[in-house]
């Protein structure tokens, strides 16, 4: 089975890379927004996480990871990003005992109202107008046990983009699994995100008016007219990765992680990632991408503490290298009960 799936990874890497290589697909994607990972433990290791990601984050990471949560969870995740964009994630779970587990969450990236300027030399400065632009996600998974070793996870996504009054809206698919080897604590986990048709923008400001003449002609009337927009597709992406644990007495252990992403818009890449915890209460952190333009290593930390009989209390922060840009913080709680 192990050697199978061996296999079936390597073939589907090579394949990747070999179409990688034949150009460049890099900005051939929108809804960028769906690519920022939510979780601070998950970014903290470098974004290895489709091996790793075991609580209610997994929605994102891969959905079949949401069958190892407990009975009910809910979170909450902030991403200070670039150029003060920020991105707010919002999550809840619950099991359901012999049916499965179901989730639901929603994102959303907001930025700072900007000033609306033209070519005009009179509105170069600013027209005194202002304009926003915002992106969403609203998210159902369903994830289950197949076998006491093998887990399945599927998700519906409606996605949302406004720029001014010009709005565009779909929807995508993302399925997983995670597979425990049996050798040891190996598990290997496979997923793909954002499968889903093309969106589009539309809105009042693409009726324009147009003059042939282009002023030469003062007789000659307007036609209404509409700015052509072309369709763009989701960021899809398929993830496979290892992880496993190494323990280092009764109360701590160290768990390594390491995956391979193949992005429709982009080259292949990569990540490793390790996490070691005490007492299962004290968490550090680290993690490298590779083939990355600006992103590379990562570091982070957690803490687990009960807040009564049958309630913990998690919470996590990561910090992100971004090259050129300013560094990323990320802070994450969530609560099970």
């Amino acid at each position: 089975m192990s050697r199978k799936i061996v296999i079936i990874a390597t073939v589907l890497l090579l394949c990747g890379t070999v179409s990688a290589g034949e150009f460049s697909k890099v900005g051939t994607a929108g809804a960028q927004f769906l690519k920022i990972g939510v979780g601070s433990r998950y970014t903290a290791m470098g974004e290895a996480s489709v091996a790793s990601s075991g609580d209610i984050y997994s929605m994102y990471w891969n959905p079949a990871g949401l069958v190892q949560i407990g009975d009910n969870e809910l979170a909450f995740s902030h991403v200070s990003y670039v150029t003060d964009i920020s991105l707010n994630y919002i999550a809840y779970a619950r099991t359901f005992e012999d049916i499965g587990v179901f989730g639901a969450s929603a994102t959303v990236l907001s930025m700072g109202d900007q000033e609306i300027t033209r070519t005009a030399m009179e509105d170069q400065n600013g027209t005194g107008e202002m304009y926003s632009a915002s992106s969403y996600a609203f998210q159902l998974t369903y994830a289950r046990y197949l076998t006491t070793q093998f887990s399945f996870g599927g998700s519906f996504k409606f996605v949302g983009e406004e720029i001014y009054r010009e709005k565009a809206s779909g929807f995508a698919f993302d399925f997983g699994t995670l597979l425990y080897t049996g050798f040891r604590s190996l598990r290997i986990g496979m997923s793909i995100s954002n499968m889903g048709p093309e969106m589009k923008f539309d809105g009042p400001d693409l009726d324009v008016a147009y003059d042939p003449s282009d002023g030469g002609n003062e007789n000659q009337d307007e036609f209404n007219s509409r700015l052509k927009v072309e369709a763009y597709d989701l960021p899809m992406t398929f993830r496979i990765g290892m992880a496993y644990d190494i323990a280092f007495g009764p109360e701590s252990n160290l768990m390594m992680s390491v995956e391979a992403k193949h992005p429709n818009d982009n080259e292949q890449q990569g990540a490793i990632g390790a996490e070691y915890d005490w007492q299962k209460k004290f968490f550090l952190r680290g993690g490298y991408k590779f083939n990355y333009v600006e992103q590379g290593l990562s570091f982070g930390g957690g803490l687990k503490t009960p807040l009564g009989e049958e309630t913990e209390l998690s919470l996590d922060y990561a910090w992100v290298d971004y090259g050129r840009f300013e560094s990323v913080h990320r802070f994450s709680a969530s609560v099970s009960f």
